[in-house]
């Protein structure tokens, strides 16, 4: 293990580097993003005086002009919150919710099939009460500095100037314009083209709607104008939203997941949240392995995150859900000795094989028995976008939000210039387990904005879109840096590899010959198809800010590759 001097003396002598030019170093505050002008609005509000809170209400609302295909108005999320002040660590849940007439046979036709992937998810049916304005509303009312009007303008101004399309939106249209339905295609394919990169684009109805939100507040998502145009334009695609389902929206105030790494504490969102419990579950498997004895390019490195993640994962996809509607075994799968009964499933001599999920419940108090379902279904789209920010005075606050697969729904709403997200389709399509849709209910998610503690104190934040990839890019991350004691920027681009329960498995350019070919030996298949379906060349996209309490009190920012984000610093 890295002790935490160690750990800064690094990023020190990296961001010193006369040649180093990735990522940014700051004093007074840091905000990282996938696209830059968005990173550039969350910093605008720190060099106005705002905090960390203002930053990210910022971040999220230029997002919406920029990224729109993974997040804007339409998107649910989680936000991870350290207020320095009350030395207090909270989550902000906005993850989209089902509406109330939502049925556990939602997604099967009459013949009770289930109706395929691509047809659910872009239909009327497939669309969440989306709740990040709600949670950018609790944010500016309990933490944020800056008026409204000022957190919003970067976003307008992006909205009604031109904007250069980016490497981003070329790619994503390539891949994903089959998911544009009518409306939307008139933005994002002016005259029946896909948009380039280098093109320009102009969005006077999303500018006009999120001046609506300036004068009205949040609140007028759910009430009034736009919430109107919400219900209409999800009725006219056959959706189940109502009025009331908008106004019944509220955010859900919760304790993080807690969870501990080598002497570093970890604040990661509760279910409905399930990475926060495969990255806690993957760490505790791997935390009496010792993994710093392989180098970390090699095989058995690869190899044992690989089982990890297997555990892992089987146990996210089977066991967590809504706690409102479940009692899920949160404390059974972190228990020490059913974590040393799944460690002792893992070694690096065997070949790579599939994994069953465990049984939890034995050692969850109070309960006796096995678990509640026994299936394992993976079923989440794989985009959404992350980002975070810092402050002088300490506070944190980290998100990740989502319209779920890239373009969402595709369903844009007529006038207004977003897009409405396809959050239901995270149920599984099949009723009677953990996931399975219903009213009222959030479906599960992979997403997991992260702060890790030293003494007390945080040190570094983290976290990745990606669906269930999240957790192989956080846990990795983490890794990198506290088992290899890498520089931010090389613990990011360290070629990572996702491998699921199945076998299915992912991996980044980068990873050498030989490493491959040992892989492949011990039993891994390498499909170059997954790449193919992916707007990104990698796994994930990690944003990670890194404070430094020193003396030296720096701040270290760097951004993944796969998006034309970065991290800026003052």
């Amino acid at each position: 293990m890295t002790n935490i001097e160690d750990i800064f003396e690094v990023q020190k002598q990296h961001y010193s580097t006369e040649n180093q030019i990735e990522g940014d170093e700051g004093s007074y505050g840091m905000v990282a993003s996938a696209i830059e002008e968005a990173t550039h609005a969350g910093n605008q509000m720190l060099e106005q005086g705002g905090n960390a809170f203002d930053a990210l209400i910022a971040v999220q609302l230029a997002l919406a002009a920029v990224e729109g295909m993974n997040t804007g108005i339409g998107a649910g999320g989680f936000i991870v919150c350290y207020d320095s002040e009350d030395q207090e660590t909270k989550v902000i849940n906005a993850h989209s919710r089902s509406p109330a007439e939502l049925e556990p046979e939602h997604f099967l036709d009459e013949n009770g099939e289930v109706i395929p992937f691509d047809v659910r998810s872009t239909h009327g049916t497939s669309i969440g009460v989306p709740g990040i304005m709600k949670g950018l509303l609790h944010l500016h009312e309990n933490y944020a500095t800056l008026p409204l009007a000022t957190l919003i303008d970067p976003a307008i101004r992006l909205a009604e100037s031109d904007f250069r399309v980016n490497s981003l939106w070329e790619r994503t249209l390539e891949l994903f314009s089959h998911r544009l339905g009518e409306e939307a295609r008139k933005k994002f394919m002016p005259d029946g083209k896909l948009l380039k990169e280098g093109d320009t684009i102009v969005q006077p109805e999303l500018a006009n709607t999120l001046k609506i939100i300036r004068d009205e507040g949040f609140d007028s998502v759910y009430e009034g104008r736009i919430a109107d145009a919400i219900v209409d334009a999800v009725k006219e695609q056959d959706g189940v939203m109502t009025h009331q389902d908008l106004i019944n929206y509220h955010v859900k105030i919760e304790e993080p997941l807690w969870s501990s790494y080598k002497g570093f504490d970890i604040a990661m969102p509760p279910p409905p949240s399930g990475g926060g419990i495969a990255v806690a579950q993957q760490l505790k498997i791997l935390e009496e392995l010792n993994i710093s004895q392989y180098d970390p390019h090699s095989p058995e490195k690869y190899h044992l995150l690989a089982q990890t993640m297997q555990l892992a994962l089987a146990d996210k996809n089977t066991h967590i859900g809504d706690s409102d509607f479940h009692e899920l075994p949160i404390g059974g799968l972190l228990h020490p000795e059913y974590i040393n009964e799944r460690r002792a499933q893992i070694s690096t001599e065997d070949r790579a094989q599939t994994y069953m999920h465990g049984d939890p419940w034995k050692y969850q108090e109070g309960r006796d028995g096995v678990s509640e379902v026994d299936r394992y279904v993976d079923n989440e789209g794989f985009e959404t976008t992350h980002f975070t920010a810092v402050d002088q005075w300490g506070n944190v606050a980290s998100c990740t939000s989502s319209i779920e697969r890239i373009y969402g729904s595709g369903i844009m709403v007529p006038g207004y210039g977003f897009i409405m997200n396809n959050d239901l389709t995270d149920f599984e399509a099949e009723p009677d387990q953990v996931n399975e849709p219903n009213g009222h209910k959030y479906p599960t998610s992979s997403k997991c904005p992260t702060i890790l503690f030293h003494e007390g104190r945080p040190f570094f934040t983290l976290g990745s879109p990606g669906a269930q990839t999240i957790v192989a890019s956080v846990v990795q991350t983490i890794i990198n840096i506290i088992d290899y004691n890498m520089s931010l920027n090389e613990a990011i681009s360290e070629p990572r590899v996702y491998v699921t329960r199945d076998l299915e498995t992912q991996w980044q350019d980068g990873l050498e010959d030989d490493v491959l070919e040992a892989l492949k030996k011990m039993g891994y298949h390498f499909d170059q198809s997954f790449k193919e379906q992916t707007a990104d060349t990698r796994i994930g996209d990690v944003q990670a800010i890194m404070i430094d309490h020193s003396d030296n009190h720096k701040l270290y920012g760097a951004a993944d590759s796969p998006r034309p984000g970065g991290a800026e610093g003052i």
